[in-house]
């Protein structure tokens, strides 16, 4: 059967396909083969480069040649690679022997044993996944969110002065501005970008159960430890763990999971009081010739958009906990649980950009109804009390804070008339009564 959109088990490679398909280049199974290619062919050139003396004769000219094997990998590479896993039963041997195969071509076949030169599989395997990882961040994970970060930067400064009602606890509170609480969102989510971008893209390198065993007893005078991290760090950038035993102990992967998990956790909070705005008329929604809101309800405009949001970076949240909790876990010098959880690490990725988008893709479609905003702020002169009692308590009035709770818990309704005329009653200068008097709910939003 051919994979298709509708065959296809998961949505990330069926029904969101066209929103995802920017990843497959860094967590599909062709993209794992051609970065474990290319970890093997910068290994063999920095062997060449130290060089070990069976190589000092290798022809650095031909390293453009070596590079070409990774930068030019086609699928039918990587379907070569998985017929030789047929017979080895061995991922990593198969990209070995896939490599030897191509210097035997290229006239190299007196250098080929250098390839793969005492590594076992996980200096591979915790070198391509974390590289991978990397660049998938830097190139499709960071735009996405810098593109929902922008998006919300303009709307918060073309809604700076938009007075609205507060609800803490459900309840009408002190008004505040719509402008600042996107803008809130938008710090909460640089902030944890910024730590994001701090962490290391660690990688184990250094033999079997990470003592450089074998490379020590074939060349002893060789500082390979050394050679390790300018290999890890200058050659792939990334940052050398050392010592590890036979794979990477994960810790500050879990630390960018965890950091991912935070951010997506941000945004559906936003989704959520975006969402709840939609459902108070404070936001109408675009409509779009020829789309369904409902099919009972012909009136229905359902913010859908943030709801895909919310269940896809949920989705997304709980494999990356997963992800986190598992992965620095291992027995002893190692086991082969980290194997299997690593193949997911796009899955989650795949999650977070659909749900990036569909925000994106309903912030769009906001329309503002500033009547909305101006008759709940005009509903709710109670909310001014506060600054009455404040002003009041400034001026050393007798308990303000009291006389405030009596006007406001009656069951009678609070309007401009009602606090004007309870103003009046207060024994203060006409100066401080029309300072009172000119509080309203629409100017009283703070800084």
């Amino acid at each position: 059967m051919q994979l298709t959109e509708l065959n296809a088990i998961s949505p990330i490679d069926g029904r969101y396909r066209s929103k995802t398909h920017e990843l497959a280049p860094f967590f599909s199974e062709e993209a794992l083969i051609r970065y474990r290619v290319r970890v093997e062919i910068e290994y063999f050139i920095a062997l060449c480069n130290v060089p070990l003396p069976q190589l000092s004769t290798f022809d650095k000219s031909t390293f453009g040649d070596l590079r070409t094997i990774y930068e030019a990998f086609s699928s039918e590479d990587a379907l070569a690679i998985k017929e030789i896993e047929k017979t080895t039963n061995h991922d990593v041997k198969a990209v070995e022997y896939f490599i030897k195969q191509k210097f035997d071509t290229l006239g190299l076949s007196d250098y080929k044993e250098f390839i793969h030169f005492g590594l076992t599989s996980q200096d591979i395997n915790n070198t391509s996944i974390p590289l991978s990882l990397k660049e998938a961040v830097s190139e499709v994970y960071i735009p996405y969110l810098t593109q929902l970060i922008e998006k919300l930067a303009e709307l918060a400064s073309e809604w700076t002065d938009i007075p609205m009602l507060a609800r803490t606890h459900g309840q009408p509170a002190s008004p505040t501005r719509l402008g600042k609480e996107i803008q809130v969102f938008i710090t909460r989510v640089e902030e944890q970008l910024a730590v994001l971008k701090t962490i290391p893209y660690a990688a184990k390198f250094g033999g079997a159960t990470g003592n450089y065993n074998a490379h020590h007893v074939a060349y002893p005078e060789t500082d390979w430890k050394a050679f390790g991290t300018h290999f890890v760090e200058e050659m792939l950038g990334l940052s050398h763990s050392f010592p590890t035993t036979q794979i990477e102990h994960y810790d500050h992967m879990a630390a960018l999971f965890d950091a991912l998990k935070r951010i997506n956790t941000i945004l559906i909070d936003l989704d959520r009081d975006i969402w709840t705005y939609i459902s108070m008329d404070y936001f109408k929604q675009k409509i779009k010739e020829g789309e369904v809101g409902s099919s009972a309800m012909p009136h229905k405009v359902n913010p859908i958009d943030f709801e895909n949001s919310e269940g896809n970076l949920g989705i997304a949240n709980a494999i990356f906990e997963h992800l986190s909790a598992k992965l620095p876990l291992s027995r002893l010098q190692r086991d082969l649980t980290d194997s299997t959880v690593l193949r997911n690490i796009g899955v989650p990725f795949g999650h977070t950009i659909i749900g990036f988008l569909s925000t994106l893709k309903g912030l769009h479609k906001l329309l503002l109804n500033k009547d909305k905003f101006a008759e709940d702020l005009e509903n709710n002169w109670a909310v001014v009390a506060e600054a009455i009692q404040t002003i009041l308590r400034r001026e050393a009035y007798p308990n303000p804070y009291e006389a405030l709770k009596g006007l406001t818990r009656t069951n009678e309704k609070i309007n401009r008339q009602s606090i004007a005329k309870f103003i009046d009653t207060l024994e203060v200068s006409d100066a401080i009564k029309s300072e009172l008097k000119n509080i309203t709910p629409s100017n009283y939003t703070g800084l």
